[in-house]
């Protein structure tokens, strides 16, 4: 049986992208997101199937979430409170450096506490009027 197509020997034609003549030998098919979308371009105007097009297209299972998972109040106690409530100074108490921004109230202290104090003596200034 022979074949209804001329095999294109010398056949010339344009790149689907930039319109430079090539022969239609040289010319790729453009692939995108794993379709194939009848789009013939030069090996300069060709690239690659991005990768990054294709997310969402496979199943991805990555868990964060613990099922039934339960409250840390032990080690709490041990590293943040001290035996009778008091701040001990454990890992999970941290002071900020600088003054926050607290919660939308005017009086959020209880929110971010700032229990750091600073005391520095430079020595004396004498301001002369004259």
């Amino acid at each position: 049986m022979s074949n209804r197509f001329s095999s294109g020997k010398y056949a010339i034609a344009q790149c689907d992208r930039c319109n430079f003549r090539y022969d239609l030998k040289e010319l790729k098919r453009l692939i995108i997101k794993t379709k194939n979308v009848n789009i013939l371009v030069c090996p300069e105007c060709w690239e690659p199937d991005q990768p990054q097009l294709q997310l969402g297209m496979y199943p991805v299972e990555d868990p964060q979430a613990v099922r039934n998972p339960r409250p840390d109040a032990n080690s709490y106690i041990t590293s943040g409170l001290g035996p009778d409530g008091t701040e001990s100074g454990g890992s999970r108490i941290f002071q900020w450096g600088f003054a926050p921004v607290g919660g939308a109230r005017a009086n959020a202290d209880s929110l971010t506490p700032n229990n750091l104090a600073l005391g520095i003596t430079l020595g004396t200034v004498t301001v002369s009027v004259t």
